[in-house]
């Protein structure tokens, strides 16, 4: 499997990440959660030749998905995301789910917390976390359809991955702009958190 190249991109004044990800050997992307900026990202897919076929929602968060509409109507390209968050798209996502980019893919891990229909992309060798799992941080669950004991439950999942998977979060507000699993086990408290009862407490206090 081609690993696939992952640009990150500044898409708000909220802090807000957007990603390009793409194949490198045909140039087929995804753009992903393209904020309230979305003209960054289609001008960095034209710079680099890329042909979107695809457009990812990591969550339904209004500074995550404003930018929808104007991705959509730049091509074909076929919406993808979870039901829980985001109605009628092309694609309803759902736990395992592999999505083709080119000659490579991303699996879906579902992630509820942060909101019910929150997913994370897998690659071979990264993530793209939405807002479940920030640098040094996590989502909050204070929201309307947040649930923290699911995202103490998500986080658990995220930090059974391989250590040296990439960590791209979907805010600026950690002290470097992504990192890896292996960092966040060393410096994210949240992740550190021994039981549910400590993380609640950290979570929500």
């Amino acid at each position: 499997m081609v690993n696939l190249a992952i640009v990150q991109l500044e898409a708000s004044d909220m802090e807000n990440f957007s990603y390009l990800l793409f194949c490198p050997e045909t140039l087929q992307g995804a753009a992903i959660d393209p904020s309230m900026r979305p003209e960054v990202l289609l001008d960095e897919a034209t710079r680099r030749g890329v042909t979107l076929t695809l457009l990812l929602n990591t969550h339904g968060h209004q500074d995550h998905i404003k930018g929808n509409k104007q991705i959509l109507a730049s091509g074909a390209i076929k919406h993808a995301a979870h039901p829980l968050d985001v109605s009628g798209a092309d694609i309803p996502l759902a736990e395992g789910m592999r999505l083709p980019i080119g000659n490579s893919f991303v699996t879906v891990m579902h992630t509820p917390g942060h909101s019910p229909g929150s997913v994370v992309f897998v690659t071979a060798d990264a993530i793209i976390s939405g807002d479940t799992l920030f640098v040094s941080r996590c989502g909050r669950a204070d929201l309307p359809g947040s649930d923290v004991h699911q995202l103490y439950t998500s986080l658990q999942r995220l930090k059974k991955l391989p250590e040296a998977t990439r960590v791209y979060p979907g805010h600026d507000y950690g002290p470097i702009p992504n990192s890896t699993i292996a960092w966040e086990l060393e410096h994210n408290e949240f992740i550190k958190c021994p039981d549910l009862e400590s993380f609640i407490a950290l979570r929500m206090g």
